[in-house]
């Protein structure tokens, strides 16, 4: 399945999607990565791949949707088929969560419903949860909202910081969004009522972290 990944930054979750792709037998294709900015580092990680690179500078449109159309027929042009979202830092519109329906992931750094939005790690510190993690999603209009196809879950610990939660989120996040983009473009996931359905069964893939003590 040939996929986009849509990045703005430093780009590791991009980097753990394109090495699971190179792997016999991986179902999807990174065949494009496009940045909203022409500087981002996470480019390294498509140029030394030799993965096709596009920019789609924001500032060069006027309104949300504007540069949402401009993004697609980017994606049409390309032939893509699935796209994934990966620390990519605009707010899509409506008209292209619906015109990409179903085709849309995104990763985010905490367990969903649970602290959607920014600073999640601070947020769940101070929350006191026992528990965070990452959640693999289907876009919806609505921020950090959609269908979630995995979710992985990781401790958290006594002191901790958000950095150093941060950092064992992200080991999370390295497995899951390999392990979400295989199952979408394997064909093993449906969307029925707003759920995900994985062959069959209505209930998110889990995988339980227990990174090596710090």
């Amino acid at each position: 399945m040939r996929t986009a990944v849509l990045i703005s930054g430093r780009g590791s979750n991009l980097a753990a999607l394109i090495a699971a792709c190179a792997r016999p037998g991986a179902r999807a294709e990174i065949a494009l990565v496009i940045s909203n900015r022409s500087d981002a580092a996470g480019l390294r990680h498509a140029r030394a791949a030799g993965i096709s690179i596009a920019t789609v500078d924001h500032r060069r449109f006027e309104g949300r949707e504007a540069f949402d159309r401009a993004l697609s027929e980017e994606l049409d042009e390309r032939q893509i088929q699935l796209v994934c979202l990966a620390g990519f830092m605009r707010v899509l519109s409506g008209w292209f969560a619906e015109r990409w329906r179903d085709r849309v992931l995104n990763i985010h750094p905490s367990l969903l419903p649970a602290f959607p939005g920014l600073d999640t790690h601070r947020r769940a510190l101070a929350a006191g949860v026992r528990f965070s993690g990452c959640t693999v999603h289907f876009v919806r209009a609505e921020v950090d909202a959609g269908p979630i196809i995995v979710q992985g879950v990781v401790p958290v610990r006594q002191p901790d910081t958000p950095e150093r939660l941060a950092a064992r989120v992200l080991q999370a996040e390295h497995l899951c969004y390999p392990l979400a983009l295989d199952l979408v473009a394997s064909g093993r996931v449906r969307v029925v009522d707003e759920q995900v359905l994985i062959d069959g069964a209505a209930a998110p893939a889990t995988i339980l972290i227990n990174p090596e003590p710090e």
